[in-house]
C-alpha cells in the first residue's frame, strides 16, 4: 500500500458486543486452570522434542530477502518498540491504545506516534492460532487505530516469539509476513519473513533476529544478515532485537545467550559495526542494564501477566563466563539501572499470590480439591477399616494417590529450559510431601468428625460437598507458600507470577533518532491500566473505536536515555 492510497473504512462498532467489533475482548490466560496448565506443559515437551521439525525458517528463503529503509535519508524519526502482548483485553488494548494516540505528553515531554511500530516477541497468548490472534492482538490494534492516512500510516514489525512459534509459525507468517499490502488498522505490514533488518537515520540499523525457541540462527537468516552485513561500516550503529534477553537469562540456562554472541560476533562484529542497544522482551517486565559498550533492555510490558523484577541480579557478565560455547566474545561487566516496576513493588506483588492465585483460578482449586478427596478418603478407608475389609468408599490405592501427588509436584518445579538442578528436586519433592502430609491430616479430622461414619453413599455426598472445597481452598494456600518460597530459590519464579495475572505495570518504548545522529529512548510505563471502556461511533474514523472511561495515566520509567 502507498502513502497516497486511502484504505477502505468500515464503519464504527456503536456497542461493545462483539459482533459490532468484530473480535472477541478476552480475559487475562488463566496459566494455573487444569487444561491450560497441561497445554503448556504439553507444549514445551512437544516444542523441545519436535521443535526442528515445526521450523519453518528455512521455507522462508523463497520470501522476498528484502532490507527495508525506514527513514535512512531523515534527519529525524520516532520508532516505537512493544512486546509481549495479545493476552487479556484490558492491558493489551491499553497500551494500544497508547500507541495509537497521534502524541504523549509524558512528564513534560512531547512524544509524537512512531512512524514505526515493532513488536518485539510473543504477538499472542496463550498459543498461536488464526482465532488467538484475531480476538487478542489483530482486533484490538485495529480497534485502537482503524486507519491512517498518507505520512501518517505508521509502518509494523514483527518478531516471533515462543508463543508465536508453538503452531510453526504458520498464523504469524499469514498474519505478519504474508502480504505485505496487508494491515492491521491503520498499521501497514512491512516485512516479508520472521526476521528483518531496517536501515534508520544516521547510520542506525535495526537487526531482528528469529532464534525459534532460542535455539539457534538458521543457515538462509544467516545468508540474509550477512548480506546485509556487507552494507555495514565502522561507522554504523546497530540496534539488535531479539526473542529473547539472553543476557539474563543467561543466568539460569548456560546456554541462553550463544546464538546471539555468535550473532555478534560472526555477523556484525567483523564490519567493525557497533552494537549499542540491546532489546527484547519475552520477560514481562521492564529493566535495563548499562555496561563499558551498550545497553540491555528488557521491556515485555505489553500485556501479558507481570513478571517479577524483584530476582534480577544486580550485577551480570555478558557473554555469561559459563557458556558452552567454545568461542565467545570479551566478557564485559554489566550493572543493573533500573526496573519497572520496581524491586519493592515486585515484591509487595508477590505477596499477594494467596489471594491472586485463587480470584484467578478456581478450577485449579478444584482440581487440587479432587486430588486431595480422592486421597485423603482412600486414607479413611485404611484407617477405618482392617486390612484386606472391602473399601466401600474408594478403592484406589493410597500408595499410587501418594505418589502421583508427589511426583506431580516434582514435574512442577522443573525448569522448562536449562538444567535440573538439587533446588528443584528438594523443593519440588518437599512440595509433594507436604501435601501428602496434608492428606493425612485431613484423614485424622474427618475420622473425628460424624461425616464419616454415616451411612453409606451419605459419606461420598459429605464428601463432595464438604471435603473437597475445603480441601482444595486449604491445598491452594499451602501451594501458593510453596510458590513464595520457592522463589526465593528462582524456582517457579515465573508460576509464582503467571497464576496471578497481574494486569497492571505495562510499559513500552518510544525512540527518537535525533538530528544529531543520537539515539534517545523513553520507556513509558503504565501503573494502572484501564478496566472501563465505551464505544465512540460518532468519532473522527482514524479515532479510537473504544475509549477508556477516565484518561490513562502513565509516566517515564526512568529520565530519557540518550546514546551518542
Amino acid at each position: 500500500m502507498t502513502l497516497d492510497e486511502q484504505p477502505v473504512t468500515e464503519s464504527r462498532p456503536r456497542t461493545l458486543d462483539p459482533k459490532e467489533l468484530g473480535f472477541r475482548p478476552r480475559p487475562p490466560v488463566g496459566w494455573l486452570q487444569p487444561v491450560q496448565l497441561s497445554g503448556t506443559a504439553l507444549r514445551v515437551i512437544l516444542s523441545q522434542l519436535f521443535g526442528a521439525y515445526l521450523d519453518k525458517r528455512e521455507l522462508q528463503n523463497t520470501l522476498p530477502a528484502r532490507i527495508y529503509d525506514e527513514g535512512a535519508d531523515r534527519d529525524e524519526l520516532w520508532f516505537d518498540y512493544v512486546a509481549d502482548l495479545g493476552d487479556g483485553f484490558d492491558p493489551t488494548y491499553t497500551i494500544a491504545y497508547l500507541l495509537a494516540q497521534p502524541s504523549l505528553t509524558v512528564d513534560g515531554h512531547e512524544l509524537p506516534r512512531g512512524k514505526v511500530l515493532m513488536m518485539g516477541g510473543d504477538e499472542v497468548y496463550p498459543t498461536a492460532s488464526t482465532g488467538a490472534y484475531e480476538d487478542r492482538t489483530k482486533g484490538p490494534y485495529k480497534a485502537a487505530l482503524p486507519c491512517a492516512y498518507g505520512a501518517d500510516q505508521p509502518q509494523l514489525y514483527a518478531l516471533p516469539g515462543n508463543h508465536d512459534w508453538y503452531d510453526g509459525l504458520t498464523a504469524f507468517l499469514r498474519l505478519f509476513a504474508k502480504n505485505e499490502a496487508d494491515s492491521i488498522g491503520g498499521w501497514v505490514n512491512a516485512q516479508a519473513r520472521s526476521y528483518f533488518a531496517i536501515s534508520l537515520p544516521h547510520r542506525w540499523w535495526l537487526l531482528a533476529i528469529d532464534t525459534q525457541f532460542g535455539t539457534y540462527l538458521d543457515d538462509p537468516q544467516l545468508r540474509y544478515f550477512r548480506d546485509v552485513a556487507a552494507r555495514l561500516g565502522p561507522d554504523d550503529r546497530v540496534i539488535l532485537c531479539s526473542p529473547t534477553p539472553g543476557w539474563v537469562e543467561s543466568v539460569d540456562d548456560q546456554g541462553a545467550y550463544d546464538a546471539i554472541d555468535y550473532f555478534i560476533r560472526t555477523v556484525v562484529g567483523p564490519t567493525g559495526a557497533q552494537v549499542k542497544l540491546m532489546l527484547s522482551g519475552d520477560l514481562h517486565h521492564y529493566a535495563r542494564y548499562q555496561g563499558p559498550d551498550r545497553q540491555l533492555v528488557t521491556c515485555g510490558g505489553g500485556g501479558a501477566y507481570l513478571y517479577p523484577t524483584h530476582k534480577l541480579p544486580e550485577q551480570i557478565e555478558v557473554p555469561p563466563p559459563a557458556s558452552r560455547s567454545r568461542r565467545q566474545s570479551t566478557i564485559k561487566p554489566y550493572t543493573l539501572a533500573t526496573t519497572f516496576p520496581s524491586k519493592a513493588g515486585s515484591r509487595r506483588y508477590a505477596s499477594g499470590v494467596f489471594t491472586r492465585v485463587l480470584a484467578n483460578n478456581l478450577s485449579f482449586a478444584g482440581l487440587l480439591g479432587a486430588v486431595h478427596t480422592l486421597y485423603g478418603m482412600a486414607i479413611v478407608e485404611l484407617m477405618s477399616h482392617p486390612a484386606g475389609t472391602l473399601q466401600r468408599l474408594f478403592t484406589i490405592p493410597v500408595v499410587l494417590m501418594g505418589l502421583v501427588m508427589v511426583a506431580g509436584a516434582a514435574f512442577f518445579a522443573m525448569p522448562p529450559k536449562g538444567g535440573k538442578r538439587p533446588k528443584h528436586w528438594l523443593l519440588g519433592i518437599g512440595h509433594g510431601l507436604v501435601h501428602a502430609g496434608l492428606g493425612v491430616l485431613g484423614a485424622w479430622a474427618w475420622l473425628a468428625l460424624p461425616f464419616g461414619h454415616w451411612v453409606w453413599p451419605l459419606p461420598v455426598v459429605a464428601a463432595l460437598v464438604i471435603y473437597l472445597p475445603v480441601s482444595g481452598l486449604v491445598g491452594t494456600e499451602v501451594f501458593c507458600l510453596y510458590l513464595l518460597v520457592a522463589s526465593m530459590a528462582r524456582v517457579n519464579l515465573n508460576e509464582l507470577f503467571a497464576g496471578q495475572s497481574i494486569v497492571d505495570s505495562k510499559s513500552f518504548l518510544r525512540l527518537r533518532f535525533d538530528r544529531d545522529g543520537s539515539l534517545t529512548i523513553y520507556p513509558v510505563a503504565v501503573d494502572r491500566v484501564s478496566r472501563r471502556w465505551r464505544v465512540d461511533p460518532e468519532a473522527a474514523e482514524t479515532s479510537p473505536w473504544i475509549v477508556p472511561e477516565k484518561p490513562i495515566e502513565v509516566r517515564l520509567i526512568e529520565p530519557p536515555l540518550r546514546i551518542e
